[in-house]
C-alpha cells in the first residue's frame, strides 16, 4: 500500500499553506471534517505528527515542514508530467482557418506573438472562401479561425475580438454615388447586390459569388455593388471606390475556437491573440 496518495498530499499541502482547516477545506471544496480525518489518516500511516493543533492555532511540526517542502516539489512534478503527456498527444501544428485577405493586416503580428508562446506549434493556414470557416472548426478541420461578426455563425464557439472596423460600399468609379463622402443603405436600395454562396437571401437577381475576388470584376463593369468590411477592399481595387456607409453597422474580426477545446496549443494561440490585440491598441 502506498504511504500517501496524490490526493492526500494535495490536502496536506493546502492545510500546511493556510494553517487553517476551514480555509483549506473551502479551497479544496470538501467538508472540514473529511479534511481533518484525511490528515489524521496520513499522520497515522506515516507515524508522525504533521501539525500542532490548539483551539486557537495550527502550526507545522518539523516533520510537517519537511513534508511541505518535498510535497510541493512532488505536486509540481506531477502537474508537469500531466502537462507534458497531454502535449505529446497534440499534433505538431495548429490549423488557422481564414478568408483570403480576411485578417485586416493582423496576421503577421498574431503569428509573431504566438511564436513566443511556450506551447507554440507550426501554424498551417487553411484558406476558406464563402461562409464555411466556422464549420471547419465544428468539423475539426481547423483549430482556430478568423471570423467576421455578426456575419459568421458563432454558435458553440468561443471568440476573442481582435479588430473593429466600419463597412463601406464598393462601387464602380463612374457610379453616381462615387463622389459622395458617405452614403446610407437607402441610397443603395435600387442597386444589384451579389448573392453569396451559403448565405440565405431573398435576392434572386444578383450574380452568385463565393468570395471578394469574384466580386471585384463584377463591380468594375457595373454589374453589382456590395457593402463590405473596410479591410476586405482597402485599398480600393482599380476602377472602384469605397464609400463609408453610415448606418451599415461595424464589423468585428474575431479569433474563434470550439468552446470545449481546451488544448494547450489552442490556449497559447488565444493568449497570443489577446497580447497582439493589446499591442495593436497602444499608440
Amino acid at each position: 500500500m502506498e504511504m500517501m496518495e496524490m490526493r492526500e498530499l494535495r490536502y496536506f499541502v493546502a492545510v500546511a499553506e493556510h494553517l487553517h482547516f476551514g480555509r483549506a477545506a473551502r479551497q479544496l471544496r470538501i467538508a472540514q471534517p473529511a479534511l481533518s480525518k484525511t490528515i489524521q489518516r496520513i499522520e497515522s500511516r506515516l507515524g508522525v505528527d504533521l501539525f500542532v493543533r490548539t483551539s486557537r492555532s495550527v502550526t507545522l511540526t518539523a516533520a510537517g515542514t519537511t513534508l511541505l517542502e518535498h510535497g510541493r516539489h512532488a505536486l509540481n512534478a506531477m502537474d508537469i508530467a500531466v502537462q507534458k503527456t497531454q502535449q505529446a498527444s497534440e499534433p505538431d501544428h495548429l490549423r488557422l482557418a481564414m478568408k483570403p485577405g480576411g485578417d485586416a493586416g493582423l496576421l503577421p503580428g498574431l503569428l509573431a506573438a504566438y511564436a513566443e508562446q511556450q506551447d507554440a506549434r507550426r501554424v498551417e493556414i487553411v484558406f476558406c472562401s464563402g461562409t464555411n470557416r466556422a464549420q471547419t472548426l465544428r468539423d475539426g478541420q481547423a483549430d482556430v479561425a478568423l471570423l467576421y461578426a455578426p456575419f459568421d455563425d458563432l454558435a458553440g464557439l468561443t471568440t476573442v475580438p481582435l479588430h473593429v472596423e466600419d463597412r463601406v460600399a464598393l462601387l464602380p468609379q463612374p457610379h453616381p454615388l462615387a463622389r459622395r463622402a458617405s452614403i446610407r443603405l437607402k441610397d443603395l436600395a435600387a442597386e444589384t447586390f451579389p448573392r453569396w454562396v451559403g448565405v440565405p437571401t431573398d435576392q434572386t437577381a444578383g450574380p452568385e459569388i463565393e468570395d471578394v475576388a469574384e466580386l471585384i470584376p463584377l463591380v468594375q463593369i457595373g454589374r453589382a455593388v456590395a457593402v463590405l468590411p473596410r479591410s476586405l477592399v482597402s485599398p480600393a481595387p482599380p476602377a472602384t471606390v469605397c464609400i463609408p456607409v453610415e448606418d451599415a453597422g461595424n464589423s468585428t474580426i474575431v479569433l474563434a475556437h470550439n468552446a470545449n477545446d481546451h488544448r494547450n496549443t489552442v490556449a497559447a494561440f488565444i493568449t497570443a491573440a489577446s497580447s497582439a490585440r493589446v499591442s495593436a491598441s497602444r499608440p
